[in-house]
């Protein structure tokens, strides 16, 4: 199997399930109790803490412990929001739902909510922004790297604009965080969501950074942990394995950012330069280092994936996350493409663990399905798909 779908989720490393193993055997103490037992886990709390502050450069004190991105973004969100009652907040039209559904709450709350539109290539524009500001704006959310395109945004610009205007900027950085570069302290955001099963941790735990000072309401209620921002029993091996994946990312950063750049422009170049009338979405430098989103025009995307599913290829058309609610992608109706451009996008994502001759692989195999889907295509004149 060659596994091309990294953004939706990622195969635990092997030195992360190893570090999880004795909290789920030997040291399955609840972290409230007092006993040795609960100190020792409380301990391995607090470690993972500073592994996952250390990676985007934090305090271990901003880190807030959740149960992924999507509890994350609705804390971020909601969290501020009940502080700030009847404010106004603004996103983008590409993001996740995880951003966009708890929007969609607020707004049926009595919250002024402004989506703001983007390029062809996913991009916000910063004039934009400036032109949505208002005295009751409180708090701007524009996602770090986007899901589906991979288009990176100006987030330290945007940054410096809120800063200016006293208004608080989250970004949700699920996708980015552990693929490139982080430090919180010069991007200037106030708060950041990630995902531990986006690098190689195990799914069900997430964190949201929020910078000292930052005030939110709590989202879930009860016993009083983290800080009172997040009553619950803590899920301690998950937490542990979270840690780990963070500080395996920081050690080998640099690495890992190479080797997927260097495979997804190897990639890009060879599908561009093998297959007729391909193009390439989002933006084509400001990009994450490991996602690559073709059209391949009269070709259906689903289709094209169960073709490659039956080489043993994992891919997607986009968000995992909504997959199930059979809808066109909102990212790419918002960056202007028609339906037909959209029923043909394919998602490949890259990870640490794939290799040239996978890629090289994947390639000869979309020559070949691409094809035989193009054969049988209702578009096959339009195209000229298969005629001389």
């Amino acid at each position: 199997m060659i596994y091309l779908d990294n953004a939706a989720s990622t195969k635990i490393h092997e030195d992360v399930l190893e570090t999880m193993l004795p909290y789920l055997k030997e040291q399955y103490g609840n972290p409230s109790s007092i006993h040795r037992y609960g100190r020792l886990s409380h301990k391995a709390i607090e470690k993972a803490r500073k592994q996952i502050a250390s990676l985007i450069n934090a305090e271990p004190s901003e880190i807030l412990i959740t149960s992924g991105g999507t509890e994350s973004n609705n804390t971020a969100l909601r969290g501020i929001a009940m502080k700030n009652p009847s404010s106004r907040i603004i996103t983008s039209s590409i993001e996740h739902d995880a951003i966009l559904e708890p929007c969609k709450k607020l707004s049926q709350n009595g919250f002024d909510i402004d989506y703001l539109p983007v390029d062809s290539f996913g991009m916000v524009d910063i004039l934009e922004l400036k032109n949505h500001i208002s005295e009751k704006t409180r708090l701007v959310s524009i996602m770090f790297g986007n899901n589906e395109v991979g288009t990176i945004q100006q987030i330290s610009e945007i940054a410096k604009i809120c800063n200016e205007k006293n208004i608080l900027f989250h970004t949700d950085a699920v996708q980015a965080v552990g693929k490139i570069p982080i430090d919180v302290k010069e991007l200037g955001v106030d708060l950041l969501s990630i995902s531990s099963h986006k690098l190689y941790g195990p799914k069900g735990v997430g964190a949201l950074f929020i910078k000292n000072g930052i005030s939110i309401d709590p989202v879930i209620l009860g016993g009083g942990q983290e800080n009172g921002l997040r009553s619950g029993t803590e899920n301690v091996a998950n937490i542990v394995g979270f840690g780990k994946a963070c500080e395996i990312a920081k050690t080998h950063l640099d690495e890992n950012l190479s080797n997927m750049k260097k495979l997804r422009d190897y990639m890009i170049k060879r599908v561009l330069d093998e297959i007729p009338q391909v193009t390439l979405n989002g933006h084509s430098e400001s990009r994450l280092p490991n996602n690559i989103h073709f059209t391949f025009l009269g070709v259906n995307g689903e289709d094209l994936i169960i073709k490659l599913d039956e080489f043993g290829i994992a891919a997607s058309t986009g968000s995992a996350c909504s997959v199930n609610t059979q809808k066109a992608s909102h990212v790419l109706e918002a960056m202007g493409f028609s339906l037909e451009q959209i029923t043909g996008s394919l998602r490949l994502t890259i990870g640490i663990f794939n290799n040239e001759d996978e890629i090289n692989e994947t390639v000869e195999v979309l020559k070949r399905v691409v094809e035989e889907l193009r054969s049988v295509s209702p578009f096959k004149e339009k195209y000229s798909f298969g005629l001389n």
